[in-house]
């Protein structure tokens, strides 16, 4: 069934459904982050699993597909674009940190994307209201 094909009201709900789930896989990459920091730095756990840049890279997939879904579609619905360019800085980003070394910078460089995303999904939702 398309999107279309759904009665206006579960259109929205299933919107914004994308959106909350948009802002909770940016905190559960948080939350991967500070406990890779957490693990492997205190106590030397964990690196092989929490440092794998396929976690990265899956990570990153999950939040285009997740911002371009939720994002397109409230444009769609809205039409305001500051929700994309807070998405497409916060993407890129989070794009960047997998060029960067293991470390300080792409540690900052992914949670500061990931708390651009955040807002791109917290203002979409607050723009289709």
């Amino acid at each position: 069934m398309t999107p279309d094909a759904l009665p206006p009201a579960s259109r929205t709900s299933l919107r914004r459904r994308i959106d909350q789930v948009g802002i909770g896989l940016a905190g559960l990459c948080a939350l991967h982050c500070l406990a890779t920091l957490l693990l492997v730095s205190a106590l030397g756990l964990g690196g092989h699993f929490l440092l794998d840049d396929n976690i990265h890279r899956i990570g990153l997939l999950l939040a285009f597909g997740v911002a371009a879904v939720a994002i397109g579609w409230g444009i769609m619905r809205h039409g305001r674009r500051l929700p994309f360019v807070f998405a497409l800085g916060g993407l890129a980003l989070m794009g960047l940190a997998l060029l960067v070394p293991h470390g300080t910078n792409e540690f900052l460089l992914t949670l500061v994307g990931v708390g651009i995303v955040s807002v791109a999904h917290w203002l979409n939702l607050r723009s289709a209201r």
